[in-house]
Order: structure tokens, then C-alpha cells, then sequence
């Protein structure tokens, strides 16, 4: 049985790396497979369908981001900080990949949406769950009086998370981090006051 774990580990890690880095489509199984050093009849031992081992990407992806949204919204330090401190803190994954990444998230969102329900859907939980915590960081920071209330917390979330994978993607169009800057600049200067 530890093989047939660690197979199908060696598949999703594999599968992670390839998808993010070069997208759903342009990532066939028999790519997968190659990177995981398996056969390729051993993907189909372990996931029905590419689309499967998809859902189960993004499930991986958003596993490997908790540790950053739990100092997020339970970590030290004033909520306003903290934000701004989160979003910093993911800003450094562009420059760190030379822009040839982005979000897995914001991706799948750009190319799978209409093509992939189970994707679509696992993404859609994913971005609602991180809106919450968002959500809930900005409300701290409403009733902490360093936030307007004059809009809800939930809107505000919603928007810093949309402008933020929109920043993203312009960074990798731009090859630089001036998009994410600019994000960075509008959230925290004009839009959280």
C-alpha cells in the first residue's frame, strides 16, 4: 500500500508543479506522468480523469497557502497590519518566479471556467473560503477604527482579492511587479482608509 501512496503522491506533486507552471491545457497526463517517473497507465490507477487530479491540485494549492492566511487572521499585530503584511507577503511570489506563475487560482479561474465544472467548483469554494478570511481581517480593522464601515467588510474582501489576482496576472503580462505595487499603493491608501 506505500507504494501505491507514494505513486500517487509523486503523481499530485508532479501534476502541481506542471499545471501551475505551464497551465490545465497545455499539461497532458503523459506530462504528469514523465515528471512523476511513473507509467503512464499508473495515472488512471489512481485518478479518473485529468480533470480530477485537477480538483485535487487546487484542494494541494490552497493546503500549501493555510500557513499564510492563519498568521493572517490569527496572527499577532493590528488587523490593518496584518493585511497589508499578507499581501505583501504573497506580492513576493511574483518577482520570486520571474513572473511566470501567478496564482493557480486565478489561473484555473482565467482558463477553466467554462470548460471544467469540478474545477470551477473546487476554485469557487477556494476563493469563497479566502474572501472570508479576508473578510474577517478587514471587519477586525473596521472595529478597530482603521477601516471605514461605510463599506462591508465582505465587499471589501471580495474586492482586494479580485484586484489583487487582476494585479497578478497584469504582472506576468508586464513581466513586472509594478501592477502588484499599484495594488498595493490603491488597497492600503485610498481604498482601506
Amino acid at each position: 500500500m506505500a507504494q501505491k501512496t507514494n505513486v500517487r503522491e509523486r503523481l499530485l506533486t508532479s501534476a502541481l508543479e506542471a499545471l501551475h507552471q505551464n497551465g490545465f491545457n497545455a499539461t497532458g497526463v503523459q506530462d504528469i506522468t514523465d515528471a512523476a517517473k511513473v507509467p503512464k497507465g499508473s495515472f488512471y490507477n489512481h485518478f479518473e480523469s485529468k480533470d480530477a487530479i485537477g480538483v485535487e491540485v487546487v484542494e494541494r494549492y490552497v493546503s500549501k497557502g493555510a500557513e499564510r492566511r492563519r498568521a493572517l487572521v490569527g496572527g499577532p499585530g493590528a488587523p490593518l497590519a496584518r493585511l497589508k503584511a499578507y499581501f505583501r507577503s504573497l506580492n513576493q511570489l511574483g518577482p520570486a518566479t520571474g513572473f511566470s506563475r501567478g496564482c493557480l487560482l486565478g489561473n484555473f479561474s482565467a482558463e477553466l471556467s467554462s470548460q471544467s465544472p469540478g474545477i470551477r467548483g473546487a476554485v469557487a469554494g477556494a476563493m469563497t473560503d479566502w474572501t472570508k478570511d479576508i473578510a474577517q481581517v478587514v471587519a477586525e480593522a473596521q472595529q478597530a477604527g482603521n477601516v471605514s464601515r461605510d463599506i462591508p467588510a465582505a465587499t471589501l474582501a471580495a474586492f482586494l482579492l479580485n484586484a489583487w489576482e487582476g494585479a497578478v496576472l497584469r504582472s506576468r503580462v508586464d513581466k513586472s511587479a509594478a501592477p502588484l505595487d499599484a495594488f498595493m499603493s490603491v488597497a492600503f491608501n485610498k481604498i482601506l482608509i
